[in-house]
């Protein structure tokens, strides 16, 4: 895999940099701000690129900015935005689309699961913090409110991208189970059953649109 590192902090950069080399990746580039990103993705074509959503020099949006236009000109290329803290507004346009991920920056400790997250991602999976789903799927009216318990925690897990046998897994049920649970909910948050292959992360979008709007 064929990484970007987009990361103002010159040490969460570099230790990102080693992380990737060390699990036998390449790192092509990193930046300190996100001014040049779109000639260096266009020159390298790498797998993924890993951006701060915040950047120099205002330190608001422009790592989601640099996201929108990388999924834009280079749909296949691999997104992971890293986060300090939970916040949606600049990304709800982005989760909806395959191969991109969002991540809390903590999630970059847990080497392992960080790793196999952005090879899904640049592999066009989705992925989301549990964190910030879990916030996001607080007792809300509309769609989301008329979710059992257990159906919000399986979507927690679906924004993860995990798979169904990965859910059954992790809630010791059966897969059958949690084909059921998936069915259902998603029949409750209304998404079309022609959205072939990103059903899943369209009823994560659905909670993140009606949140926002």
């Amino acid at each position: 895999m064929r990484v970007v590192i987009v990361e103002d902090q010159a040490l969460l950069r570099e230790g990102l940099a080693r992380l990737f080399a060390d699990g036998g990746h390449e790192v092509v580039a990193t930046l300190g701000d996100a001014a040049v990103v779109a000639e260096i993705v266009e020159r390298e074509r790498p797998d993924l690129v890993v951006l701060d959503i915040r950047m120099p020099p205002t330190y608001t949006d422009e790592g989601a900015r640099g996201a929108r236009d990388i999924k834009s000109r280079h749909p296949g290329i691999g997104v992971l935005l890293l986060s300090q803290h939970i916040e949606t507004t600049h990304a709800v346009d982005l989760v909806g689309l395959p191969g991109f991920g969002y991540l809390l920056k903590d999630r970059v400790l847990e080497v392992e699961e960080f790793l196999d997250t952005a090879a899904r991602v640049a592999g066009g999976g989705s992925a989301l913090d549990p964190t910030v789903v879990a916030a996001l799927i607080a007792p809300v009216t509309g769609p989301l409110g008329r979710l059992s318990e257990r159906e919000k925690r399986v979507l927690e897990l679906m924004a993860e991208g995990l798979t169904n046998i990965g859910i059954a897994q992790r809630l010791v049920l059966s897969e059958r189970t949690v084909e059921a649970h998936v069915r259902h909910l998603l029949l409750k948050l209304e998404i079309p059953e022609s959205e072939e292959g990103h059903r899943r992360v369209l009823a994560v979008l659905t909670h993140l649109r009606a949140v926002h709007e």
